[in-house]
């Protein structure tokens, strides 16, 4: 009786450690990837080091070449000349604006169907939503400058590509439920010296994103790695330092590298309520480590839909219908770019409640959880906006230039 019992508690253990070893990967990305020789390879992905769930941003640049004819309701304001003036008479002038060149943007890794390269640096998205978007390389994301692409393929293990590798990669949610070899994702509280809090998913310096990176610094004159999954917090200790708090519950104050000093290249949240921020070092005070409370999959992601909202000028005025933002955001997906003291916030417009112009310089832009940004530093939310483009339902366009806009009020 005793040996069955035996028996049976461990089978019991068995069976719960087992369990216990499966990991969560429904927030990670995932994806079949192609390469230029044929190769085809399917896991988990970490991409350029420092993106690795379905919340993060690929960021890249878009060109934009729009030419607006004059629309009925442009707003008075503003006065458009592109002909010659000779002693006060015209001699020959056209009516209509041309903005020309290439802007920031970006989008969740979530949002993506398939990327494929289509030249050194520059890629096709297909979204979701089946629309289709080039994007340049305006960061490390994109290009030969992306400092490595891993895959976890099932079959190979960890496997590294270069840019020029890759062909294409199709996304899909994660059909594995094995331990990545770079342990769970980060994720915490960071907290700023001004008080303020913001929770999400963390990469710090730019770099470390999992519990099996490392921290570098140096206690003294020993050099100290740790891996982050051994620490439950960090603290500005000041500009040349940080302590460290593990969670054995041991104390150290680390110096000497990037990882705990000023040149820390910014620890980044995502937060799945309204997209990601960026924090510098001086404004950095505390970080705290936690579980996450639940992983945002791939199929919370909708690949995005057009703009839509009212949009109510100074003078009284109102226009309702799809909306182009600066002239240059149309989609949900797309991401409006602000700074708020030492921090640089990238949000997407589908969590975006409503913009208000509070001057020449800022706006305040709420979330539809209920958060207030009050952002500058960005022609999304300034007087350098190139203009705020409405299409009626009646196919008419009003146009409403940044001294005229009062707030816009987005559908959901």
């Amino acid at each position: 009786m005793k040996i069955a019992v035996s028996i049976s508690v461990a089978l019991g253990l068995t069976v719960l450690l087992a369990f216990s070893a499966l990991a969560d990967n429904s927030g990670r990305i995932y994806g079949k990837l192609y390469t230029v020789d044929g190769g085809v390879f399917e896991g988990l992905i970490r991409w350029d080091k420092n993106e690795g769930n379905w919340v993060d941003v690929l960021d890249g640049t878009k060109d934009r070449d729009s030419r607006r004819g004059r629309s009925k309701y442009r707003s008075s304001r503003r006065k458009y000349n592109s002909g010659v003036k000779i002693f006060g008479w015209d001699l020959g002038s056209t009516s209509y604006t041309v903005y020309t060149g290439a802007s920031q943007s970006g989008v969740r890794f979530g949002h993506i169907k398939e990327l494929e390269v289509i030249d050194d640096d520059l890629v096709l998205l297909t979204m979701k939503s089946g629309e289709e978007i080039e994007l340049t390389n305006g960061s490390t994301d994109i290009g030969s400058a992306i400092r490595e692409i891993v895959i976890e393929d099932l079959d190979e293990g960890e496997i590294e590509f270069s840019w020029d590798d890759l062909d294409r990669i199709e996304f899909s949610a994660a059909t594995t439920d094995e331990p990545s070899v770079f342990g769970e994702r980060l994720y915490g509280t960071l907290t700023t010296r001004r008080g303020d809090e913001y929770t999400g998913f963390v990469c710090w310096d730019i770099d470390e994103l999992f519990t099996e990176d490392i921290l570098d610094g140096k206690e003294k004159r020993r050099k100290r790695k740790l891996e982050f999954g051994k620490i439950a917090a960090i603290e500005r200790y000041s500009s040349s330092g940080a302590l460290i708090e593990l969670k054995s519950g041991e104390e150290m104050t680390l110096r000497g590298t990037n990882d705990v000093d000023s040149d820390n290249s910014g620890i980044v949240i995502s937060d799945p309520g309204f997209g990601q921020i960026e924090v510098e070092w001086d404004e950095f005070d505390r970080l705290e480590f936690s579980k996450p409370g639940k992983q945002i999959s791939y199929d919370k992601f909708n690949g995005g839909k057009k703009l839509r909202g009212t949009v109510y000028t100074e003078d009284g005025e109102e226009y309702t219908g799809t909306i182009c933002w600066d002239d240059d955001e149309e989609y949900t997906w797309e991401i409006l770019d602000g700074d708020y003291r030492d921090m640089e916030f990238k949000i997407e417009l589908g969590l975006v409640k409503s913009i208000e112009k509070n001057s020449y310089r800022s706006s305040t832009v709420t979330v539809w959880d209920g958060r207030e940004f009050r952002l500058r530093g960005c022609n999304d939310v300034d007087e350098d906006n190139k203009g705020i483009f409405v299409t009626l339902d009646d196919g008419d366009e009003a146009e409403i230039d940044w001294e005229d806009f009062e707030r816009v009020e987005f559908s959901k």
